[in-house]
């Protein structure tokens, strides 16, 4: 077991009321569909891998901190962003002392997004003290049309693991929202699966990347899990920068809700193994629960009836 903490900005909380019941103790999360339209998406139908399978191409990799990974950019530009799961997916633009910058974030519950640790607190990009000063949250854009209300946060988390040492294993960061938005647009269910159950799944990422759209234009591609370490899921996907804190996740069969495995990072400039593939921090069963803490302390999840 991994002793892992949380970590806050030093900006103050929200007031956050009516503290909902927790979900039990277990190993993933349920989703949420929210309450805008129930409409199927065409895209998901079409676009999203699903199942486990042979791999749809094996490519070489052109290199970089996030990779179109051969000689062809596969992903695909989704327009039905209004329908889930898409809508559940933000657009990010962080604003720090430095400047600004894009990303990807994701609902997990009401009032907290998941993304990459870097995308709030990077030394690199953010200067010396390390966080974000603010960060603005766009569900599911789509170029200049906004399906759904775009919200600010200067409330930010990760784990001590990330901003002690800014291990890419623990890559992971939050954003805390005072507005439930993701009653209306839904949240990803969460899982931590074991390796030898991850190995050969279909994975979808799809985010924001800075070389289409300018990280307003939501891109996504699916492809076969490539190797599963204990804190990493490497993966035959393109993506580029602005795509990093994407969810990466799966659909167990075809008809089953999307499920998230891992948190987009790195390319293959960020692969220890040198194995050819793009990557994520695996949601481990220690995320899962600093994940729970993270909702719960936004408001938790509404009871069931």
């Amino acid at each position: 077991m991994i002793d892992l903490k949380s970590v806050s900005n030093p900006q103050p909380r929200a007031n956050l009321e009516g503290f909902l019941e927790a979900a039990p103790a277990r190993l993933a999360t349920e989703g949420g569909a929210g309450t805008a339209s129930a409409e199927e998406s065409r895209s998901l139908k079409h676009l999203a891998a699903k199942g486990r399978g042979e791999p749809l191409r094996r490519r070489s990799a052109l290199g970089g901190l996030e990779s179109i990974l051969g000689p062809t950019d596969d992903r695909v530009r989704i327009l039905d962003t209004d329908l889930t799961p898409w809508r559940m997916v933000c657009a990010l633009r962080m604003r720090g002392p430095s400047g600004s910058a894009i990303g990807t974030g994701w609902f997990v519950g009401p009032r907290t997004l998941l993304t990459a640790g870097h995308c709030v607190y990077s030394t690199q990009f953010f200067g010396s003290g390390g966080w974000t000063t603010e960060i603005e949250v766009s569900p599911g854009r789509n170029g200049t049309e906004f399906p759904f209300k775009t919200v600010k946060s200067r409330s930010f988390s990760s784990v001590d693991r990330w901003v002690k040492s800014e291990d890419p294993d623990f890559d992971i960061g939050c954003i805390h929202l005072s507005e439930p938005i993701g009653n209306e647009v839904g949240w990803f269910a969460v899982a931590a699966l074991a390796p030898e159950e991850l190995q050969g799944y279909l994975v979808n990422v799809s985010g924001y990347p800075g070389d289409r759209g300018a990280g307003t234009e939501q891109y996504h591609h699916k492809n076969r899990v490539l190797q599963v370490t204990d804190r990493r899921v490497f993966y035959d996907v393109d993506t580029f920068g602005g795509q990093s804190g994407a969810p990466v996740w799966i659909h167990e069969t075809d008809g089953a809700p999307p499920l998230a495995v891992g948190i987009h990072a790195y390319g293959t400039g960020g692969s220890p193994t040198g194995l050819e593939a793009n990557s994520a921090p695996r949601i481990i069963p220690e995320v899962l629960e600093q994940i729970r803490g993270w909702v719960e302390a936004d408001g938790g999840w509404p009871t069931r009836p």
